[in-house]
């Protein structure tokens, strides 16, 4: 399987993916601790993808999304933004309303 089949099978698989710098319980920048506290905060199920685990994967969603910086977020197989796009808004309430479309995680 290619990086971009798995990037698509997951983006397409799960409601919530956050590809970050770093693990949920331990982020490795600052932008993507700022993803993981809203994500955390709202009380959102979401996968996550460290992308220092492989070099293919770190250019693999760069090349996927066509956006050059990470975290990026996806909801239900859509690419949401990056860290200043989900806090705007998360700050508008624009976040917390995509949310609510999303059908709950178990």
């Amino acid at each position: 399987m290619s990086v971009a089949d798995f990037i698509r099978s997951e983006v397409n698989s799960n409601e919530i993916v956050l590809f970050m710098k770093g693990t949920q319980a331990a982020p490795a920048c600052g932008f993507s601790a700022q993803v993981v506290r809203i994500l955390d905060h709202l009380g959102v199920a979401f996968k996550s993808h460290n992308i220092y685990e492989s070099e293919e994967l770190r250019q693999g969603i760069k090349d996927y999304s066509d956006w050059p910086t990470i975290p990026q977020l996806y909801v239900q197989g859509e690419f949401i933004g990056g860290c200043d796009i989900v806090t705007e808004m998360f700050h508008s309430g624009e976040l917390q309303a995509l949310f609510k479309k999303v059908p709950a995680q178990s």
